[in-house]
Protein backbone atom coordinates (compact mmCIF):
# COMPACT_ATOMS: atom_id res chain seq x y z
CA UNK A 1 0.00 0.00 0.00
CA UNK A 2 0.96 3.53 -0.94
CA UNK A 3 2.20 5.22 2.16
CA UNK A 4 1.61 8.50 0.42
CA UNK A 5 -2.06 8.05 0.94
CA UNK A 6 -3.61 9.71 3.80
CA UNK A 7 -5.71 7.12 5.93
CA UNK A 8 -8.10 8.16 9.01
CA UNK A 9 -8.39 6.10 11.36
CA UNK A 10 -12.11 6.22 12.83
CA UNK A 11 -11.73 4.29 15.64
CA UNK A 12 -8.62 2.91 17.75
CA UNK A 13 -8.50 2.67 21.34
CA UNK A 14 -4.75 3.62 21.88
CA UNK A 15 -5.27 4.65 25.48
CA UNK A 16 -5.71 0.61 25.98
CA UNK A 17 -3.39 -0.79 28.47
CA UNK A 18 -2.61 -3.30 25.55
CA UNK A 19 -0.54 -0.54 24.06
CA UNK A 20 1.68 -0.09 26.91
CA UNK A 21 5.30 -0.37 26.27
CA UNK A 22 4.74 -0.13 22.60
CA UNK A 23 2.72 2.50 21.63
CA UNK A 24 5.48 4.57 20.42
CA UNK A 25 6.03 1.75 17.87
CA UNK A 26 2.48 1.56 16.74
CA UNK A 27 1.82 5.02 16.23
CA UNK A 28 5.64 4.67 14.38
CA UNK A 29 4.35 1.97 12.11
CA UNK A 30 0.69 3.61 11.40
CA UNK A 31 2.54 6.45 9.92
CA UNK A 32 4.86 4.61 7.75
CA UNK A 33 1.66 2.72 6.55
CA UNK A 34 -0.22 6.17 6.15
CA UNK A 35 -2.08 6.30 8.63
CA UNK A 36 -1.98 10.86 9.31
CA UNK A 37 -5.02 11.19 12.00
CA UNK A 38 -6.42 8.26 14.63
CA UNK A 39 -9.82 9.38 16.28
CA UNK A 40 -9.84 8.21 20.04
CA UNK A 41 -13.03 7.06 21.52
CA UNK A 42 -13.54 7.00 25.75
CA UNK A 43 -15.17 4.61 26.90
CA UNK A 44 -15.07 5.16 31.13
CA UNK A 45 -14.92 8.00 32.67
CA UNK A 46 -12.35 6.66 34.75
CA UNK A 47 -10.03 6.84 31.37
CA UNK A 48 -10.86 10.00 30.28
CA UNK A 49 -7.88 11.62 31.61
CA UNK A 50 -5.27 9.11 30.25
CA UNK A 51 -6.92 9.39 26.69
CA UNK A 52 -6.85 13.52 26.74
CA UNK A 53 -2.88 13.14 28.06
CA UNK A 54 -1.98 10.90 24.94
CA UNK A 55 -4.19 13.37 22.40
CA UNK A 56 -2.49 16.44 23.79
CA UNK A 57 0.95 14.76 24.52
CA UNK A 58 1.39 11.88 22.16
CA UNK A 59 4.63 9.68 21.43
CA UNK A 60 6.99 11.85 19.40
CA UNK A 61 4.47 14.91 19.95
CA UNK A 62 5.18 17.83 17.39
CA UNK A 63 7.06 15.26 14.89
CA UNK A 64 5.93 14.21 11.52
CA UNK A 65 6.32 10.76 12.00
CA UNK A 66 3.49 10.27 14.05
CA UNK A 67 -0.34 10.68 13.20
CA UNK A 68 -2.17 13.28 14.91
CA UNK A 69 -4.82 12.17 17.69
CA UNK A 70 -8.49 12.95 18.14
CA UNK A 71 -10.24 12.63 21.13
CA UNK A 72 -14.39 11.53 22.18
CA UNK A 73 -15.10 11.15 25.20
CA UNK A 74 -18.28 8.80 26.44
CA UNK A 75 -19.41 6.07 28.40
CA UNK A 76 -19.87 2.54 27.13
CA UNK A 77 -22.85 0.41 27.44
CA UNK A 78 -20.69 -2.61 27.91
CA UNK A 79 -19.41 -1.14 30.78
CA UNK A 80 -22.45 -0.21 33.07
CA UNK A 81 -20.70 -1.33 36.44
CA UNK A 82 -18.36 1.42 35.92
CA UNK A 83 -20.55 4.69 35.54
CA UNK A 84 -21.79 6.44 38.05
CA UNK A 85 -24.37 9.91 38.14
CA UNK A 86 -21.63 12.06 38.71
CA UNK A 87 -19.78 10.27 35.51
CA UNK A 88 -22.33 12.55 33.50
CA UNK A 89 -21.83 15.55 35.08
CA UNK A 90 -18.22 15.44 34.53
CA UNK A 91 -18.57 14.61 30.74
CA UNK A 92 -20.72 17.87 30.67
CA UNK A 93 -17.96 19.74 32.06
CA UNK A 94 -15.85 18.55 29.85
CA UNK A 95 -17.68 18.90 26.79
CA UNK A 96 -18.83 22.46 27.51
CA UNK A 97 -14.99 23.09 28.15
CA UNK A 98 -13.75 22.02 25.07
CA UNK A 99 -12.31 18.60 24.97
CA UNK A 100 -13.50 16.20 22.64
CA UNK A 101 -14.52 16.52 19.07
CA UNK A 102 -17.56 13.96 19.53
CA UNK A 103 -19.40 12.21 22.69
CA UNK A 104 -18.42 8.53 22.47
CA UNK A 105 -17.80 5.48 22.76
CA UNK A 106 -22.16 5.52 23.47
CA UNK A 107 -24.67 3.05 22.62
CA UNK A 108 -26.35 -0.02 22.98
CA UNK A 109 -25.44 -3.95 23.44
CA UNK A 110 -28.06 -6.03 23.60
CA UNK A 111 -25.49 -9.03 22.44
CA UNK A 112 -23.59 -9.85 26.30
CA UNK A 113 -25.10 -11.44 28.83
CA UNK A 114 -27.58 -9.42 31.47
CA UNK A 115 -27.32 -6.79 29.00
CA UNK A 116 -29.72 -3.75 31.18
CA UNK A 117 -31.59 -2.67 28.32
CA UNK A 118 -33.65 -0.29 30.22
CA UNK A 119 -30.43 1.17 31.79
CA UNK A 120 -28.00 1.29 28.71
CA UNK A 121 -30.83 3.04 26.60
CA UNK A 122 -31.29 5.79 29.85
CA UNK A 123 -27.19 6.54 29.52
CA UNK A 124 -27.46 6.79 25.92
CA UNK A 125 -30.23 9.38 25.60
CA UNK A 126 -28.55 10.86 28.44
CA UNK A 127 -25.39 11.69 26.19
CA UNK A 128 -27.12 12.02 23.42
CA UNK A 129 -28.64 15.26 24.91
CA UNK A 130 -25.69 16.45 25.68
CA UNK A 131 -24.00 15.42 21.94
CA UNK A 132 -27.13 18.13 21.00
CA UNK A 133 -26.12 20.76 24.03
CA UNK A 134 -22.84 20.55 22.89
CA UNK A 135 -23.29 20.48 18.72
CA UNK A 136 -21.29 17.52 18.67
CA UNK A 137 -21.43 14.13 16.44
CA UNK A 138 -21.63 11.18 18.02
CA UNK A 139 -19.57 7.80 17.88
CA UNK A 140 -22.01 4.77 18.04
CA UNK A 141 -21.54 1.11 19.52
CA UNK A 142 -24.42 -1.09 18.18
CA UNK A 143 -25.23 -4.90 18.68
CA UNK A 144 -28.47 -6.63 17.84
CA UNK A 145 -30.17 -2.98 18.77
CA UNK A 146 -30.01 -1.52 15.71
CA UNK A 147 -33.90 -0.77 15.47
CA UNK A 148 -34.22 0.53 19.08
CA UNK A 149 -31.38 3.00 18.48
CA UNK A 150 -32.57 4.07 15.17
CA UNK A 151 -36.10 4.97 16.88
CA UNK A 152 -33.90 6.64 19.25
CA UNK A 153 -32.09 8.54 16.50
CA UNK A 154 -35.70 9.76 14.98
CA UNK A 155 -36.70 11.28 17.60
CA UNK A 156 -33.22 13.43 18.91
CA UNK A 157 -32.24 14.14 15.26
CA UNK A 158 -28.72 14.86 16.16
CA UNK A 159 -27.66 17.72 13.82
CA UNK A 160 -23.93 16.55 13.40
CA UNK A 161 -24.98 12.98 12.86
CA UNK A 162 -22.17 10.47 13.97
CA UNK A 163 -20.52 7.15 13.12
CA UNK A 164 -22.32 4.18 13.50
CA UNK A 165 -18.88 1.86 14.48
CA UNK A 166 -18.09 -1.37 13.02
CA UNK A 167 -21.60 -1.37 11.63
CA UNK A 168 -22.78 -4.73 11.55
CA UNK A 169 -26.92 -4.46 10.66
CA UNK A 170 -29.03 -4.72 6.83
CA UNK A 171 -28.86 -2.54 3.69
CA UNK A 172 -32.33 -0.91 4.73
CA UNK A 173 -30.51 -0.20 8.21
CA UNK A 174 -27.69 1.27 6.44
CA UNK A 175 -29.89 3.50 4.49
CA UNK A 176 -31.62 4.48 7.13
CA UNK A 177 -28.91 5.36 9.10
CA UNK A 178 -27.39 7.50 6.08
CA UNK A 179 -30.69 9.51 5.86
CA UNK A 180 -30.33 9.98 9.37
CA UNK A 181 -27.03 12.11 8.68
CA UNK A 182 -24.65 8.96 9.51
CA UNK A 183 -21.02 7.74 8.35
CA UNK A 184 -20.43 3.68 8.65
CA UNK A 185 -17.61 2.35 10.07
CA UNK A 186 -15.66 -0.56 8.34
CA UNK A 187 -13.25 -2.68 10.04
CA UNK A 188 -11.42 -5.78 9.92
CA UNK A 189 -14.97 -7.20 9.90
CA UNK A 190 -14.88 -7.71 5.87
CA UNK A 191 -11.75 -9.39 5.52
CA UNK A 192 -13.73 -12.40 6.63
CA UNK A 193 -14.87 -14.33 3.32
CA UNK A 194 -17.75 -15.70 5.43
CA UNK A 195 -18.92 -11.93 6.24
CA UNK A 196 -20.67 -12.15 2.63
CA UNK A 197 -23.37 -9.52 3.54
CA UNK A 198 -21.32 -7.16 5.14
CA UNK A 199 -18.68 -7.85 2.37
CA UNK A 200 -21.83 -6.77 -0.12
CA UNK A 201 -22.68 -3.87 1.70
CA UNK A 202 -19.06 -2.45 1.86
CA UNK A 203 -18.74 -2.82 -1.55
CA UNK A 204 -22.44 -1.35 -2.67
CA UNK A 205 -22.86 1.85 0.15
CA UNK A 206 -22.07 4.92 -1.12
CA UNK A 207 -18.70 5.87 -0.57
CA UNK A 208 -19.69 9.33 0.95
CA UNK A 209 -20.84 7.33 3.59
CA UNK A 210 -18.00 5.68 4.43
CA UNK A 211 -15.29 5.08 6.71
CA UNK A 212 -12.61 3.13 7.73
CA UNK A 213 -11.35 1.26 11.25
CA UNK A 214 -9.50 -0.75 13.21
CA UNK A 215 -11.14 -0.94 16.57
CA UNK A 216 -7.61 -1.58 17.64
CA UNK A 217 -6.68 -3.74 19.73
CA UNK A 218 -10.32 -5.52 18.97
CA UNK A 219 -11.86 -6.62 15.48
CA UNK A 220 -8.27 -7.62 14.11
CA UNK A 221 -8.17 -8.66 10.66
CA UNK A 222 -8.49 -12.26 9.25
CA UNK A 223 -4.67 -12.33 8.63
CA UNK A 224 -3.74 -11.08 12.22
CA UNK A 225 -6.87 -12.75 14.05
CA UNK A 226 -4.58 -14.01 16.76
CA UNK A 227 -2.97 -11.21 17.95
CA UNK A 228 -3.98 -7.73 18.93
CA UNK A 229 -5.24 -5.32 16.32
CA UNK A 230 -3.22 -2.14 15.68
CA UNK A 231 -3.81 1.58 13.82
CA UNK A 232 -1.55 0.71 10.62
CA UNK A 233 -4.03 -2.19 9.95
CA UNK A 234 -6.68 0.49 8.41
CA UNK A 235 -4.37 0.16 5.25
CA UNK A 236 -5.05 -3.57 5.31
CA UNK A 237 -8.57 -2.85 5.78
CA UNK A 238 -8.37 -0.02 3.08
CA UNK A 239 -6.93 -2.93 0.63
CA UNK A 240 -9.75 -5.35 0.91
CA UNK A 241 -12.14 -2.33 0.43
CA UNK A 242 -10.40 -1.55 -2.65
CA UNK A 243 -11.12 -5.17 -3.89
CA UNK A 244 -14.46 -5.05 -2.74
CA UNK A 245 -15.54 -1.85 -4.55
CA UNK A 246 -12.99 -2.23 -7.41
CA UNK A 247 -12.08 1.76 -7.15
CA UNK A 248 -8.63 2.89 -6.90
CA UNK A 249 -7.29 3.16 -3.32
CA UNK A 250 -6.76 6.87 -3.42
CA UNK A 251 -10.06 7.67 -4.00
CA UNK A 252 -10.99 5.62 -1.13
CA UNK A 253 -8.41 6.77 0.92
CA UNK A 254 -9.40 10.20 0.39
CA UNK A 255 -12.89 10.29 0.47
CA UNK A 256 -13.58 8.34 3.57
CA UNK A 257 -10.78 10.47 5.13
CA UNK A 258 -12.65 13.51 4.22
CA UNK A 259 -15.67 12.26 5.56
CA UNK A 260 -14.45 11.80 9.17
CA UNK A 261 -12.62 15.71 9.17
CA UNK A 262 -16.10 17.03 7.60
CA UNK A 263 -17.79 14.75 10.61
CA UNK A 264 -15.51 16.25 13.26
CA UNK A 265 -14.98 19.96 11.90
CA UNK A 266 -11.85 19.34 11.35
CA UNK A 267 -9.90 21.19 8.30
CA UNK A 268 -8.55 19.68 5.13
CA UNK A 269 -5.14 21.08 6.76
CA UNK A 270 -5.39 18.98 10.04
Amino acid sequence: MDADLELFDSHCHLDFDVFDGWRDQALQQARRAGVRQILLPGVTAEHWPRLLRLCQCPPGAGSVHYPLLHPALGMHPCFMHRHLPEHLDELRRRLAAGEALAVGEIGLDFFIADHQAQAQQALLEQQLRLARQFDLPVLLHVRKAHDAMLKTLRRFRLPRGGIVHAFSGSEQQARIYIDLGFKLGFGGAISYDRATRLRQLAASLPLESLVLETDAPDMPLSDWRNEPNRPQRVADVLVVMTRLRGESPGDIAATTSANVRQLLGLSDRN
